[in-house]
């Protein structure tokens, strides 16, 4: 399928809430609190999603239609926002979040949001690009290392809910034009 890939709008904060809450209950069942993943609501999350979408760059937001007005998948890139996330040497990006909503897993929605993303990132100046994920969420890390990201051997706990679940951090080469595979 093709998909059309934009910079979101404000127009885009209730179905990225959306996607979000459904990409979460579906991404993370068994890994973070099931009552947290029940307890998550898209008009809350949309207070957030205003103000991501609402940043200047580097801070942007890509989603992913089918041509038509529904968001199936999104990424999110900035500059890193923990400074021990930097690489010594290079300009580092991070991308903060990629989701698809679980009704097109696996028909190149989250790919073409990860490519606008990593475009983005080599346009704005950065060289070297780091993202968390949950050392559980295996469907992920596979994601990311067909995508050219190796995991660095760092971990860090992620408080959510009443769980410490664990991270681990990934991260690439920024390059123009971003790496496709």
């Amino acid at each position: 399928m093709g998909w059309v890939v934009r910079k979101a709008t404000r127009d885009d904060v209730p179905a990225l809430a959306k996607v979000n809450v459904e990409a979460w209950r579906h991404a993370y069942r068994g890994i973070v609190p099931d009552s947290f993943l029940d307890g998550m609501e898209v008009a809350r999350r949309e207070q957030g999603w205003a103000r991501w979408v609402a940043l200047p760059p580097p801070d942007s937001v890509f989603v992913a239609t089918d041509g038509g007005a529904e968001v199936v998948a999104y990424s999110v890139v900035s500059a890193v926002r923990e400074a021990e996330d930097a690489h010594p040497a290079l300009p580092t990006g991070e991308l903060c979040a990629i989701y698809v909503t679980p009704a097109v897993l696996g028909a190149g929605a989250g790919h073409a949001v990860h490519e606008a993303g990593m475009t983005a990132m080599a346009a704005g100046g950065f060289r070297h690009a780091v993202l968390w994920v949950f050392e559980d969420n295996l469907v992920a890390r596979r994601f990311y290392e067909r995508h050219g990201w190796t995991s660095d051997g760092v971990r860090a706990a992620f408080e959510v809910g009443d769980a410490r679940p664990m991270e681990v951090r990934y991260s690439r080469a920024v390059a123009w034009p971003a790496r496709a595979t």
